[in-house]
């Protein structure tokens, strides 16, 4: 079923790597072709443009953006209580390891008089998506709105798309989901149209305000990563996400029940999902391809599972040895990476490129979407050689103050000058001098 690649006897380039990998075709350009008339349209009509091309993408028209507080309190009254258990105790743990990577304010003292101090500001409106196509994600809610709540960001606003089958609302879920985190602000608006309207804000139809917001954070469909990068200065963004991606290392100690599991449940959420096994064992990777075979008939998702495995974004890279399989998921920088070999705690360790390492038989990427504690906003299509997934710190701006006392400026007064005269920025120099004209020299 998975295209295989054989490496082994082979060092490729980090170029040939990149080129050569599984990778799914995902062309943000292409599609900003389609979204640039969504995104004027809202800029230029609000929310009535909103609502026209909801019904034509969602095929419903909802009475009005805002969700109703009602709406939101018997969402999660009619909660199934196994799930709202669940999503409880996910947002306890997220908030566990969220909660201690809020940065402190650090005050250096450069010189006696003169301080710099390093002053992190959460922002003050942030807008949260979570998808609502092929699957309902709320537990993307929790990834978003956690990490935000704990920065201490002023207000939040949660877009999700209307569904034709609960009468214009957003899935009853993940209204549940934000009234347990005290979310009462709820759009039901998807796609482009959603980060439009958070870019430019508007008035709903009964004559209410919708603010704009400062930065748009979460994942989403093609057409809501191009409007993402339309509008990128106009709001911040956290990152423009591809389709999903799984990578796993793995030696022959590696159980294919195991891998073949975890390959089949990235696959599930997209036909463009891509699931790649980095292998030294060629008993594994058959072991594997007979495992998929049984598991992927039997899945509830089974057409979609089978189009993401087959696609070319999908396969399993054969190596000669462990070092070389970390040279190759370094070069992939998978989105998650999951490490089945002996010693996966030291093999992970190495690891320089990967949007989460999930490390041993028994931390599947699975419960990192879930109840890990760890945030599943994270980087896709190599983004991880540069970029973090979604955090604390996503929230929040670092202030630099700057306080020195006279004698501490006339201190440095001439280097500045030097370095401004160097410039051919005079007036630069001229704005120290100013301060001691009259004085001796």
């Amino acid at each position: 079923m998975l295209i295989r690649t054989d490496l082994r006897g082979q060092v490729p380039s980090v170029a040939e790597l990149r080129s050569t990998l599984p990778r799914a075709e995902y062309d943000v350009d292409a599609a900003l072709h389609h979204v640039r008339p969504v995104v004027e349209a809202v800029r230029d009509r609000g929310v009535d443009a909103v609502l026209e091309y909801t019904e034509k993408f969602d095929k419903v028209r909802p009475p009005g953006v805002r969700v109703a507080a009602a709406e939101l309190t018997s969402a999660l009254a009619n909660l199934d209580p196994a799930v709202r258990e669940a999503l409880e105790e996910s947002i306890v743990r997220a908030r566990k390891v969220h909660g201690d990577q809020r940065r402190q304010d650090v005050t250096t003292e450069v010189v006696d008089g003169g301080t710099v101090t390093e002053r992190w500001i959460p922002v003050e409106r942030v807008g949260l998506y979570a998808p609502g196509g092929l699957a309902v994600y709320p537990s993307t809610v929790v990834m978003n709105v956690v990490p935000a709540q704990i920065a201490g960001v002023g207000t939040l606003v949660l877009c999700s798309p209307p569904q034709a089958a609960f009468g214009g609302l957003p899935h009853p879920t993940i209204l549940a989901a934000a009234e347990l985190l005290g979310v009462d602000e709820v759009w039901a608006v998807g796609g482009a149209q959603a980060v439009a309207l958070l870019a430019y804000g508007g008035t709903d139809t009964d004559g209410a305000t919708l603010e704009p917001v400062d930065i748009v954070t979460g994942p989403g469909n093609i057409y809501l990563t191009a409007a993402k990068r339309l509008l990128r200065g106009i709001i911040g963004i956290d990152s423009e996400a591809g389709p999903t991606e799984i990578a796993i290392l793995a030696d022959e100690t590696a159980d294919p029940v195991h891998v073949a599991a975890d390959l089949i449940s990235q696959a599930e959420h997209d036909p463009l999902a891509a699931s790649v096994l980095v292998t030294t064992s060629e008993a594994l990777a058959d072991a594997v391809d007979k495992e998929l075979t049984g598991r992927v008939a039997a899945t509830k998702h089974s057409e979609r599972v089978t189009e993401a495995l087959s696609g070319k974004q999908s396969g399993i890279i054969l190596v000669s040895g462990v070092d070389d399989g970390i040279r190759v998921v370094d070069a992939y920088a998978a989105e998650h990476l999951e490490i089945q070999t002996a010693d996966a705690r030291a093999v992970a360790a190495r690891v320089r490129n990967a949007g989460a390492i999930f490390v041993g038989a028994y931390a599947p990427v699975s419960l990192g979407d879930y109840c890990a504690g760890s945030n599943h906003v994270l980087p896709t299509g190599g983004f991880a050689r540069h970029s973090s997934g979604l955090s604390v710190q996503s929230f929040l701006k670092g202030v630099h103050v700057v306080d020195y006392s006279e004698d501490a400026l006339r201190e440095i007064a001439g280097r500045v000058v030097a370095l401004a005269n160097a410039e051919d920025l005079p007036a630069h120099g001229e704005a120290i001098t100013a301060r001691f004209e009259g004085e001796r020299a």
